[in-house]
């Protein structure tokens, strides 16, 4: 009498949210995939708007505006230091969301990345401030530089979550911030306030339908 074992139950496999890759347990999502940027490009867009715009009106041999020479750079510091916690917490957000070790690391480094890109900044301009004894200089350098940091940081965000929209937006600041350079005051501050405050205003429309693509 033969016994014939009965067929094994294969159970398909309806979540195709995983993804297994060999030697390595399989992925939830890719790496930020579902990290929401809007809030870090309209506190920097804000940022880019009211500081260097103020600062487009009020520079010049015939300034639009008569506005205290402080203010610009006030507006400026206080959208940027708005827009590097919100960055910040956008990379732990991706940290949380990955799924392999190296990945946290990477997360971990490039939230860490922010506060050492803009102390490293405050030491090139404040160096070069006192070196060449010219302390009007912070006035093109900071607006500047600090555009040119957050493009870098940006650029190798999006190349390790694999943001196409973030790189983008990080290699027109990084161009468009060292670009300005050429025009001087108040050119710099019109080109800064149009093409990049203009450039995070898109980026947050189009972040919006990134993220509701499924």
């Amino acid at each position: 009498m033969s016994v014939t074992a009965p067929a094994p139950t294969v159970t398909p496999v309806t979540d195709t949210s995983a993804v297994a890759v060999a030697g390595h347990p399989a992925a939830t999502a890719l790496v930020g995939g579902d990290v929401d940027n809007r809030a870090t490009y309209v506190s920097f867009g804000l940022a880019y708007l009211f500081g260097h715009g103020s600062a487009a009106v009020s520079e010049g041999a015939t300034p639009l505006l008569d506005l205290p020479g402080w203010l610009p750079m006030t507006l400026l510091g206080a959208g940027l230091a708005i827009g590097t916690v919100q960055a910040t917490v956008a990379a732990l957000r991706a940290q949380r969301s990955a799924a392999e070790p190296d990945d946290v690391l990477s997360g971990k480094l490039l939230g860490l990345a922010w506060v050492t890109a803009f102390a490293a900044l405050f030491l090139a301009v404040t160096g070069l401030t006192a070196t060449l004894d010219l302390p009007d200089v912070q006035s093109l350098l900071w607006p500047t530089g600090s555009g040119f940091v957050v493009g870098l940081l940006y650029i190798a965000e999006g190349a390790q979550r694999r943001n196409l929209l973030h790189y983008g937006l990080g290699s027109w600041l990084a161009l468009t911030s060292t670009a300005a350079l050429l025009l001087g005051s108040p050119g710099l501050y019109w080109v800064l306030t149009l093409a990049g405050g203009g450039a995070y205003a898109l980026a947050a429309v189009l972040e919006r339908r990134r993220l509701s693509t499924p």
